[in-house]
């Protein structure tokens, strides 16, 4: 993806979150560049001051990318559970950093220690319990491979900590072109 396609995501987004905190019509985006149109999943994430406020998305799409962000902006920004207690509100918003995640299809492993620490990210299910880390969440807290895969299964999926030891646990790899605003490439994106 260039910057001119970055930053056209992260002004929807922006335009967005703005938009849902202060009340107003969301913008509908539309674009006739293919790679904004490709049909891929992403996570758009909120920070204040480094503070995390809201990260929602999905892996994979029905509907352009730019128009997804549209739809992950907005439930990012109102839609994340664990801040429904506090919600961000409009007084924050030019403190909130942006970054988009938008991310590679799903592959799945059966050596989850094959995976690339600050490379790719993790999707854990076993039944309906599931959960995921984004590539950069290793990178964030330091983790090695096997804190990242536990950590994961317990705290996101709701399994114990060694599920991803288990075959019937399936373990998913993907990796995210990440960039954030102010606009800044983060994983070599």
């Amino acid at each position: 993806m260039n910057d001119t396609q970055k930053q056209t995501l992260l002004k929807t987004a922006r335009g967005t979150v703005e938009a849902v905190i202060t009340g107003a019509a969301v913008p509908k985006p539309e674009s006739d560049d293919p790679e904004l149109n490709a049909h891929c999943g992403c996570f758009v994430t909120l920070k204040n001051q480094g503070r995390l406020r809201g990260c929602i998305g999905q892996f994979t799409s029905e509907v352009p990318l730019v128009e997804l962000v549209v739809e992950i902006a907005r439930a990012s920004a109102t839609g994340d559970p664990r801040f429904f207690a506090d919600r961000i509100t409009a007084d924050e918003f030019d403190q909130l950093d942006i970054e988009i995640s938008v991310l590679s299809p799903l592959k799945r492993t059966d050596e989850p220690l094959s995976l690339r620490l600050g490379v790719d990210g993790i999707y854990i299910k076993r039944g309906r319990a599931s959960g995921c880390f984004l590539p950069q969440v290793a990178t964030e807290t330091g983790w090695g491979k096997e804190e990242f895969l536990s950590y994961c299964c317990a705290h996101k999926a709701g399994l114990p900590a060694e599920a991803w030891k288990d075959p019937t646990t399936e373990v998913y790899l993907f990796t995210a072109e990440v960039f954030g605003s102010p606009f800044k490439a983060i994983n070599g994106g």
